[in-house]
């Protein structure tokens, strides 16, 4: 298994990819972000013998399963490989034909990507039946959905093995085709924009908001602590670019969700968004 970019989904990938005892090399871009990452998969792998998921020679057999490298030739005999770099259209297609390069003709490609076009990056290779979206949900670790994506262009084979790779790491795939935002995110985002939007309008708190939600429609968790979980700066950005692609007003990022990115309270990850969290 290759990931490339570990960055916060890509470690979760990672992380997820050696708990289900893969082989896996991670690449970055430098060796201090492949260190950075291998300390968080590290943290949070003992996390989990903490709360008794593993035991501490598990954990360890886990780690040893991973591979950094800052070289792209080292994912040479991986057998499938999925990007989880920047969210923009021209790195990820330059990326995947560096990638073509390196890996065998058999080699499935994957971009993680959660509102660009699979097809778009699918276009640059000489291979496109071999690219397929698998899009995790962020933390990657704790949601358990994959959203694994077709395009046109992607053979049945390479989308089999990719719903067969999520079901081995643990996680529950569903099937799609590869348009704007895919299924969560075309549903999901207007409606938690709809959210925010009504804490100014209704002039209700963040916690009455939640309270609402999940005592009144059954929600098992509340939009606001939703957000949080997600990450801010992660809906907004995927909000601009579904915003972009679609031309609907609901899906454009509320100002208040916008300007709390500018500020850095940006949810669980910072400490700070609607609520705040202990580190």
């Amino acid at each position: 298994m290759g990931v490339v970019g570990l960055g916060t989904m890509g470690a979760g990938i990672a992380q997820l990819c050696v708990q289900a005892g893969v082989e896996t090399v991670g690449r970055e871009v430098t060796e201090e972000l492949g260190a950075r990452a291998r300390g968080r998969i590290d943290h949070y792998l003992g996390r989990g013998v903490e709360k008794g998921r593993l035991t501490a020679v598990e954990k360890e057999a886990a780690l040893g399963r991973l591979t950094t490298t800052t070289d792209l030739g080292d994912l040479a005999e991986c057998d499938f490989v999925i990007e989880a770099i920047v969210e923009d259209l021209d790195v990820k297609r330059r990326l995947f034909r560096e990638l073509e390069a390196v890996v065998s003709a058999e080699t499935v490609l994957a971009t993680n990507t959660s509102a660009l076009s699979v097809t778009e990056v699918a276009r640059a290779t000489e291979r496109p039946e071999r690219v397929v979206g698998m899009h995790f949900f962020n933390p990657a670790p704790v949601l358990p959905l994959v959203e694994v994506v077709r395009t046109e262009l992607s053979s049945e084979e390479a989308v089999e093995r990719a719903f067969a790779l999520a079901e081995r790491i643990g996680k529950a795939p569903i099937r799609c085709a590869d348009t704007p935002g895919f299924v969560v995110n075309r549903i999901l985002i207007p409606l938690l924009n709809d959210c925010v939007r009504v804490l100014d309008e209704a002039d209700v708190t963040p916690d009455d908001l939640d309270k609402a939600m999940t005592r009144g429609v059954n929600w098992p968790i509340g939009p606001c602590a939703l957000l949080d979980l997600i990450g801010l700066d992660v809906h907004v950005h995927a909000s601009q670019a579904l915003h972009e692609v679609l031309g609907e007003a609901r899906m454009a990022p509320p100002e208040r969700l916008v300007r709390m990115r500018e500020e850095g309270r940006l949810g669980r990850k910072s400490g700070q968004g609607f609520f705040r969290y202990e580190a």
